[in-house]
């Protein structure tokens, strides 16, 4: 039974190509397409942060005692689902013929989690909800992430990165400002209103979307096949058309091909992509990395709000003000991951850690309702955004760096390196678990030493944390600091 044009367009397997074939498949159009599905991921993860203390109080019936150590638990489950579902969204990604459905099948557990969400009227329900929320988080951003190596040149991925982090930083800002003054006027279900609208959307462009893969099945196309070159056939497209693109890195992985210790590289290079990604140091500096940077954006979440309503007696829509100091500065995201491009990416995260610390430390002089710490407050949050944002968009295509560095490695030796496949799903994935396991650690961490030290003891904990992070950022990011010319 011949299938209707406009259902041959959406399932891409018709024998004519889909409608707008072109711009479906531009680079433009994937990029803004995940950034979309980040936004997305964020709002939902966001658009609850600054009314869930509340609705614990008036839904699920929660002692105000308790608020804080449920609303930590809530925000670090998120991260603990993420955690799990990554690795799993990895090996299968890598293993597909294509990353746009697993992309659409995510959309089902967010919609899931969503109605979950609204209606839940006990701690269980919010607890699943949040479950089914890092699971389709674990989609978006593992395949999402993968598709955009698989899409934009390495040279230009941390520039294409800081818009998928610019798309971060607007679910970061728009979410909770939306969701606490939605929240104060309209209720608990015109919160849920905004979320179930850009599910839609996001419905939409994920349908509409055109790997370059795909396109290239409907005519012969210079970029269509420059793009297929370097996406499906990642051992020849990456390896083999331009010697000087990347040039060798100290890692583990980029050896000699002759070497006493060749057996044991034969044997490492056996490994599933996962575990053979996971010898490289620089790889586990930029996921140090990826775990204290999500810690430290993530520690907010828990504590402003009840901060803010503590000291200042806000309401939610108060403390969802909050959020755009913090945020406001990921909109030079883009900025950021071209400089990281032009000039590398080590010194620009390294700075960004150090100076991150003074206004984290500072915090702690924020405790008594006045003017002056309220604007001590907004100015310590912006900087601490602005310095945060500088380190997103290098370490995220410091990933991918990693994985094709390494698969050159192994084509030098003469192995067969990772496959048809590739391995940028996978190594997303690991981003993906540092990142998860600092969404985890990070509001538990903070909302727990408020509650028993403090927030003059978070204050400087998290400074601590910042500057610890610099480390292997200067030392590692791409590649060992004191040996980059071998």
């Amino acid at each position: 039974m011949p299938r209707a044009p406009w259902l041959s367009s959406l399932t891409q397997h018709g024998s004519k190509p889909p409608i707008m074939l072109k711009f479906r498949s531009s680079n433009g159009f994937i990029i803004g397409t995940i950034s979309l599905a980040v936004f997305t991921d964020m709002f939902l993860y966001g658009v609850i942060v600054p009314v869930i203390p509340f609705a614990l109080q008036t839904r699920s019936h929660v002692q105000s005692s308790r608020v804080q150590h449920w609303v930590s638990v809530l925000v670090a489950i998120y991260g603990a689902s993420l955690l799990a579902f990554s690795p799993v969204c990895g090996w299968l990604a890598d293993r597909g013929a294509s990353r746009r459905s697993p992309l659409l099948l995510g959309l089902f557990a967010l919609l899931g989690s969503t109605v979950l969400l609204n209606v839940g009227n006990s701690v269980g329900i919010l607890i699943t909800g949040r479950v089914l929320q890092g699971a389709s988080a674990a989609v978006v951003w593992v395949v999402g992430l993968a598709l955009l190596a698989d899409t934009v040149p390495q040279e230009q991925l941390a520039q294409a990165t800081g818009w998928i982090s610019l798309g971060m930083s607007l679910g970061i800002l728009i979410a909770p400002l939306l969701g606490g003054v939605v929240f104060d006027h309209a209720g608990y279900n015109a919160v849920f209103g905004m979320a179930y609208a850009l599910i839609g959307l996001d419905i939409v462009l994920r349908l509409l979307l055109v790997e370059k893969k795909v396109a290239a099945r409907w005519g012969p196309n210079p970029a269509t096949r420059a793009a297929v070159a370097g996406t499906d056939e990642p051992s020849q497209g990456t390896a083999s058309t331009d010697p000087d693109s990347e040039k060798p890195t100290p890692d583990a992985e980029a050896q000699p091909a002759i070497d006493p210790s060749g057996f044991r590289k034969r044997r490492r290079d056996r490994l599933p992509p996962v575990l053979s990604l996971l010898y490289s140091r620089r790889l586990w500096a930029a996921l140090v990395c990826s775990l204290l940077q999500a810690a430290l954006l993530t520690s907010f979440d828990s504590v402003l709000t009840i901060h803010a309503a503590n000291v200042f007696g806000w309401t939610s829509t108060g403390a969802g003000l909050l959020f755009l100091p913090l945020v406001i500065p990921g909109f030079l995201a883009p900025l950021f991951g071209w400089l990281s491009d032009k000039f590398g990416g080590r010194y620009f995260v390294a700075v960004g850690f150090l100076c991150a610390c003074p206004p984290l430390v500072c915090l702690r002089f924020v405790d008594e309702n006045s003017i002056k710490d309220k604007v001590l407050l907004c100015g310590l949050l912006a900087i601490n955004g602005l310095f945060l944002s500088l380190t997103f968009p290098p370490i995220m295509a410091e990933i991918s760096s990693v994985a094709e560095a390494k698969e050159k490695s192994m084509l030098a030796r003469g192995h067969p390196g990772f496959g048809k496949g590739g391995a940028f799903a996978q190594a997303y994935a690991l981003f993906n678990v540092a990142f998860a396991g600092g969404c985890m650690a990070g509001p538990l961490l903070a909302g727990f030493i408020v509650e028993s030290k403090g927030w003059t003891t978070m204050a400087w904990v998290l400074g601590l944390i910042s500057a610890i992070a610099a480390v292997p950022a200067f030392l590692w990011l791409g590649g060992w600091l004191f040996k980059r010319n071998l």
